[in-house]
């Protein structure tokens, strides 16, 4: 534990310095990402999957771990053997017994899990003053990659949908400065397709898990994804906390289970990706 008080305030240190937009960090070097899973063997993330044209892909994401709730979503799609992505925030890890452990496991349990960036402070909740400050939005997610010991150039942007990938960028006014610094150095961003809404005082699932499922069949159909057969739904971990809760979420993934042409991937293979190396 003292080596990571030691390292975070080193780090801290570190950002303060980078701040400076006129000593902006290096770019990261153009070469394909390895992963390494629960065996040590380094796995080539992109390279070696190909979509299949003629199938359905599904990104089950969730935002703001690790929380009460992150272990129960990370148990049930092992269990039921779907893939998932957990977006991850630096402080709420470090203000959580365990909580690197956590990120930990989910991390070392690829490819069936990867841990992503969703910044250090989550804005504190004050998104706007956040993202007119793009040099410490900047720092901030350099310092939750760095934190999390994150491999993944990947990034979710705290309340913004923003996309920026290999050949393609949606950002609105707000976050553009700071999407376009990420893109300088490196990172992808990915937003999402649907979203299943939680109750903002009780934390619990809004939609029914029947619900979801229907709107998933209904962007496909209607080819409303942001990449066509692709669809990232964003979901939050605390959704997830009560068993009965966890139960709906059960039931989703039963009822997109039932279409034999859907599959779940993870958020590193999503299309488009660029795949550099950070430093």
């Amino acid at each position: 534990m003292c080596t990571r008080i030691i390292l975070l305030a080193s780090l801290i240190i570190g950002l303060s310095c980078n701040s400076n937009p006129e000593n902006p960090p290096p770019p990261m070097e153009e070469t394909t990402t390895s992963i390494v899973n629960d065996t040590g063997k380094a796995i080539p993330a992109q390279q070696s999957f190909q979509p299949d044209k003629n199938k359905l892909y599904v990104y089950l994401t969730f935002d703001d771990g690790p929380q009460h709730g992150t272990r129960a979503v990370f148990d049930l799609c092992k269990t039921e053997g779907v893939k998932a992505s957990f977006f991850m925030v630096g402080q709420h890890t470090a203000q959580r017994k365990n909580g690197l452990l956590l990120v930990d496991s989910i991390k070392s349990a690829y490819p069936q899990t990867v841990v992503a960036n969703h910044s250090y402070t989550h804005a504190n909740g004050h998104y706007k003053y956040f993202y007119r400050h793009p040099e410490m939005a900047f720092a901030d997610f350099q310092q939750a990659q760095q934190y999390l010991q994150i491999s993944l150039p990947i990034i979710r942007l705290p309340g913004n949908s923003g996309w920026v990938l290999k050949d393609t960028t949606h950002l609105s006014h707000l976050v553009s400065r700071v999407g376009k610094k990420l893109d300088s150095a490196g990172y992808n961003l990915i937003g999402w397709d649907l979203e299943w809404h939680f109750n903002k005082h009780s934390a619990k699932p809004v939609q029914s898990s029947q619900t979801m499922v229907n709107e998933v069949n209904r962007l496909f159909q209607e080819n409303k994804t942001f990449h066509p057969n692709h669809i990232v739904i964003l979901m939050h971990d605390r959704m997830f906390r009560d068993s009965a809760d966890l139960v709906k979420l059960k039931e989703m993934i039963t009822g997109l289970q039932a279409n034999p042409t859907i599959i779940f991937e993870t958020v590193d293979h999503y299309p488009g990706l660029k795949w550099l190396k950070n430093r």
